[in-house]
């Protein structure tokens, strides 16, 4: 397949708007926590720096005598004394020459101290440094760094905090867009559905069910009146092609197949029998006198008659057995199927016999018209509808000829054969 002619790949709206929410709450969370710990940090710092303050006052007034008196022994052991127990990384105790008189470092406790120093020296920024007062005059001075313990574990407990929040967030985003995207893709995809089956199937009496969002409820009753609209325009454009399709196949005056239907039904009921070697009759039908009767009582008078006669020879028909006006005064009737030929003759005599019953008109005459009938039979009469027709046509005039009002085959008179039974 052409890449030109592939169709792309279209995200679904659930997976659209599960992403969003899912990105927007990630977001939100991890915004929200970067914030927080960096509100959290500054807030440290500036309370380890005031910390880093007091203790290096606290060394001041410890190491006080022993910078008077220069004894650097008495100095590291009141350094240590305070250092260690505080966050001090380092502190340093000078004399007022400058000169260094006692010195404590706090040592490195593997990758963490590490990590503690770089802290405090991204963070605390430069060492702290006091004056040592004594009697209002400067004898020395400390310079104290402090550990990043602190602001390492908040740091962390803050990395911690967010990763918590997130995955926490991520669930409670799936949990509600999933709820969400019910309320949202559900009636969407009803709708889908009934548009799908609408235009494929025509299938236009599926509805759109309510749906607990207004504006999509608002949607679904919109094309539920929509749908209302193309029902009855599809049923009203139904009965007019099946109007349109009765009216093009079936006389008006009568109600009769025309001639157009009966011989497309002759053609295939002519191929069926050859197929299946089955027999059928045709019959042809012609009103005697009929032209007197339209000439002495009109037109209309002769519809009826036209109408009586319909009537009269579709009640003497058997179920499957179909007849038609080809027009003016002139009937066919398809026997079909037709196991002896004694049925065709029977059927033609109930027709005759039928039209013995006067006709009441609605001017109030009553009159008594007759039939000529001619019977052709396949495939002894002709094997197509041409050659059935000009045989049946031919033995319907040669009843007019003899003696009108009765039927002729259109070959001698054979006994009644059982065409079942033949070979």
């Amino acid at each position: 397949m052409k890449a030109g002619n592939r169709q792309a790949v279209r995200p679904t709206l659930r997976s659209v708007l599960g992403r969003g929410h899912l990105s927007v709450a990630l977001l939100a969370v991890g915004l929200a926590g970067i914030s927080l710990t960096l509100l959290g940090v500054l807030a440290l710092r500036v309370y380890a720096n005031h910390n880093l303050h007091l203790i290096a006052r606290s060394i001041n007034y410890t190491v006080e005598a022993a910078v008077v008196f220069d004894d650097s022994v008495a100095a590291n052991e009141a350094l240590e004394l305070i250092a260690k127990t505080e966050e001090v990384a380092d502190a340093k105790v000078f004399n007022k020459d400058g000169e260094q008189l006692a010195h404590w470092q706090r040592s490195d406790e593997g990758m963490l101290g590490h990590l503690e120093v770089r802290v405090a020296t991204a963070l605390l920024g430069e060492p702290i440094s006091l004056p040592i007062m004594h009697q209002q005059q400067r004898v020395g001075h400390t310079e104290i760094t402090g550990q990043g313990r602190s602001l390492l574990l908040f740091l962390l407990s803050g990395l911690g905090g967010i990763l918590f929040c997130t995955i926490l967030s991520a669930f409670v985003a799936l949990h509600f867009s999933r709820r969400l995207l019910g309320d949202i893709v559900r009636p969407l995809r009803g709708l889908a559905s009934v548009a799908h089956a609408a235009r494929r199937e025509r299938s236009f009496d599926r509805r759109v069910p309510e749906a607990p969002i207004a504006e999509l409820n608002e949607l679904g009753a919109d094309f539920n009146a929509l749908l209302d609209e193309l029902e009855i325009w599809h049923s009203h454009l139904q009965n007019e092609n099946a109007t349109l399709a009765h009216q093009a196949s079936h006389d008006s005056l009568t109600g009769l197949p025309n001639r157009a239907f009966f011989e497309g039904r002759l053609s295939r009921s002519l191929r069926n029998a050859a197929r299946q070697q089955d027999h059928l009759a045709l019959l042809f039908l012609d009103s005697d006198h009929f032209k007197q009767i339209n000439d002495t009582l009109g037109h209309a008078a002769g519809d009826e008659v036209l109408i009586n006669i319909a009537d009269r020879v579709r009640a003497q028909l058997r179920e499957h057995d179909l007849v038609a006006r080809l027009g003016g005064d002139e009937f066919a009737v398809l026997l079909a199927p037709l196991h002896t030929r004694e049925d065709a003759e029977r059927i033609a005599d109930k027709i005759i016999a039928s039209m013995q019953l006067p006709m009441q008109l609605e001017g109030g005459q009553r009159l008594t018209t007759s039939l000529s009938v001619g019977v052709a039979f396949y495939p002894d009469d002709g094997s197509d509808a041409a050659s059935l027709f000009n045989a049946a046509d031919a033995a319907m005039y040669q009843a007019k000829r003899k003696r009108r009002g009765q039927w002729q085959a259109a070959r001698k008179e054979q006994p009644a054969v059982d065409f079942r039974n033949r070979s």
